[in-house]
């Protein structure tokens, strides 16, 4: 009967955990550093800028010359010395105190309006449960479809029976629904509320108006921000129902105001620029100040979304 010996090899000794490389990050990639562009994205975001500024400035520019200097060929590209000349002459022209006032109080009642009933749609839309509900919300997207100048003449004949012609009502009445405001919101609160916190309300026994103030208007903060910068442009650049129901010595808002700038038989060009600039700046000024609040309130809201 034969043996057979097995040796066992020698086991070499293991490091209880492998050694794991350093793998170094750019500062750009991790957790909480900012990303930055290269000079390709710098020159092209750079275009864009000189892009969509160049209408202002040149509009600051023809504001700046005279009649004579706007008709040649080519147009000026340098500010002249006329620009404070005809800002003042075009300030009281078309007495944009008064127009600028009507204005604000016209975007700004349409524009807190608007916000407010849209979040309200738009969360019985987006988290409510009621018989026709997908039938109502085709027809306010439908509404969005029918070209607002088909209004224009039975909207202007129950303006004038109701006697509110050079009134502001006029303008500000027709416009504190919007079926855009509506919509948005509503694809907003989809996402941005979660029915938990909803459940969660009802059972602690809020009632539906108490879930609205303080779980829905939180919740719904940066998108009403963003609706109600877009809707108080929008008005403050409203143009054809305003010029037809206002007069412009009467009750003006600012683009009735400034239609009447340079009249006569030779239009004076750069007076209208002028009064363009004058309606212009408000505007930047309200995103000078708002913007920086919205953008991060958009952030915030995607971050949590």
């Amino acid at each position: 009967m034969t043996t057979t010996t097995t040796t066992a090899k020698p086991v070499e000794p293991q490091d209880a955990a492998p050694t794991a490389r350093k793998v170094r990050r750019p500062k750009s990639a991790r957790a909480g550093g900012q990303m930055h562009g290269g000079p390709i994205a710098y020159v092209i975001l750079g275009v864009f800028t000189i892009v969509s500024l160049f209408p202002l400035v040149w509009t600051a520019i023809a504001a700046s010359r005279d009649n004579n200097r706007l008709a040649q060929n080519p147009p000026p590209f340098v500010f002249g010395s006329n620009l404070f000349h005809n800002l003042d002459v075009a300030w009281n022209d078309a007495n944009l105190g008064k127009a600028f006032v009507n204005t604000t109080i016209v975007a700004g009642t349409s524009a807190a309006t608007i916000v407010f009933l849209s979040t309200i749609a738009g969360f019985a839309f987006a988290k409510l449960r009621f018989r026709g509900r997908g039938a109502l919300m085709l027809i306010v997207i439908g509404t969005m479809m029918v070209p607002p100048q088909l209004s224009i003449i039975p909207l202007y004949m129950l303006v004038a029976k109701l006697e509110w012609t050079d009134q502001l009502q006029a303008v500000i009445l027709p416009s504190l629904v919007s079926a855009f405001g509506v919509f948005f919101m509503r694809q907003y609160l989809i996402q941005a509320l979660p029915d938990e916190i909803i459940e969660a309300a009802r059972v602690d026994g809020a009632s539906s108006w108490r879930v609205v103030w303080h779980v829905v208007f939180p919740a719904a903060r940066p998108a009403m921000a963003v609706l109600g910068m877009l809707m108080f442009v929008q008005t403050w650049n409203d143009f054809l129902w305003p010029f037809l129901v206002l007069s412009q010595t009467g009750n003006p808002t600012v683009q009735v105001a400034v239609a009447g700038l340079g009249r006569g038989y030779t239009p004076d060009q750069s007076l209208i620029m002028a009064g363009a600039l004058l309606g212009t700046l408000p505007l930047l000024l309200v995103f000078a100040v708002f913007g920086k609040q919205i953008v991060g309130g958009i952030m915030q809201g995607a971050v949590k979304g």
